[in-house]
């Protein structure tokens, strides 16, 4: 008997659900509900800091970034310009990746697990780590983004 030895790398499209799970996903708003999950984090963060700039410019100042101000300035856009794009179908790929590399930035100035010690140190790797698992969840929704635009 022959085995692969990659087998458990074979790609997902290989896997058909069951037809119950087809037809759940098949349903009129499921596609843009799982985009506008994913993105919510974004665009809530993004009003809230637009409402209260005070707070979003002494955020930036907290962490020890240089002119706390126009990051303030720069982050709100780029939440809620990255968040738009990625709700739109013409550019989910552009706004995931924008929002993917705010993500990895944002996490690493903000969630330095190796720093901390004790507990702290388990809070931050598990932030952290869910920071990483958003990044992931955009990446794949770019990627079937994408498939569905060859695919039409």
């Amino acid at each position: 008997m022959t085995t692969k030895p990659l087998a458990a790398l074979t790609p997902i499209a290989d896997a058909r659900p069951p037809a119950p799970i087809r037809a759940l996903l098949a349903l009129p708003g499921v596609e843009i509900g799982a985009r506008l999950a994913l993105a919510a984090p974004f665009l809530v963060s993004g009003i809230m800091k637009l409402l209260d700039f005070g707070g979003a410019r002494a955020e930036a100042a907290a962490l020890g970034l240089g002119m706390p101000a126009a990051v303030a300035a720069a982050v709100i856009l780029t939440q809620l310009g990255g968040a738009a794009l990625f709700l739109s179908r013409r550019w989910c790929w552009l706004g995931a990746g924008i929002l993917a590399g705010f993500t990895l930035l944002a996490t690493l100035i903000a969630h330095p697990f190796w720093t901390f010690d004790g507990p702290d140190r388990g809070r931050q790797t598990a932030t952290f780590l869910e920071h990483v698992a958003i990044i992931g969840g955009l990446a794949a929704a770019a990627l079937l983004a994408h498939r569905g635009e060859t695919a039409r």
